[in-house]
């Protein structure tokens, strides 16, 4: 049997038959830009889903298989909001992920870490064990080093 696919880049990423299952068959949320605020805010602990256009960057898929056997290993820890490629693109700059797809764990709307790539399962699972019990802490950035020369060089204040 043969599953149809959009392998094109630029394709809905809901066309996707993967995608498609984290919201009809797992029920995870959409969390789209405008819904953002809103969804991360509610209380407990919140996994958000990363997601790049699957034509571009093939890794998403497996991100789209790992996401629920991680819900299943760790039933009634957290929740999970899914964000398209558009939505995830302009917020991904809020947590400071270097590689697509990521994970990132909130707790109560604030930061606790990100998984970003991909990795073996035995990291994921410790990686989610670690976050689901830590505090939140402040998401790392993609700033711009700051280099000069003489005294103060690198710091914000002279």
């Amino acid at each position: 049997m043969t599953i149809p696919m959009p392998l094109a880049a630029g394709a809905d990423a809901r066309e996707f038959p993967l995608i498609a299952q984290l919201f009809s068959k797992h029920g995870f949320a959409e969390v789209t830009a405008e819904g953002f605020a809103a969804w991360t805010e509610a209380s407990g602990r919140a996994l958000l889903v990363f997601i790049e256009d699957p034509g571009r960057q093939k890794e998403t898929l497996d991100l789209a298989v790992i996401a629920p056997e991680l819900v299943h290993t760790f039933p009634g820890r957290f929740r999970v909001g899914v964000l398209l490629p558009e939505a995830a693109r302009a917020l991904s700059v809020r947590y400071g992920f270097r590689r697509w797809p990521a994970l990132v764990m909130l707790a109560d709307g604030k930061y606790v870490g990100a998984i970003d790539g991909l990795r073996n399962w035995d990291e994921y699972l410790s990686e989610m064990a670690r976050l689901i019990d830590a505090a939140p802490t402040r998401p790392p950035t993609l700033g711009i080093p700051v280099k000069g020369d003489g005294e103060g060089a690198g710091s914000c204040h002279a």
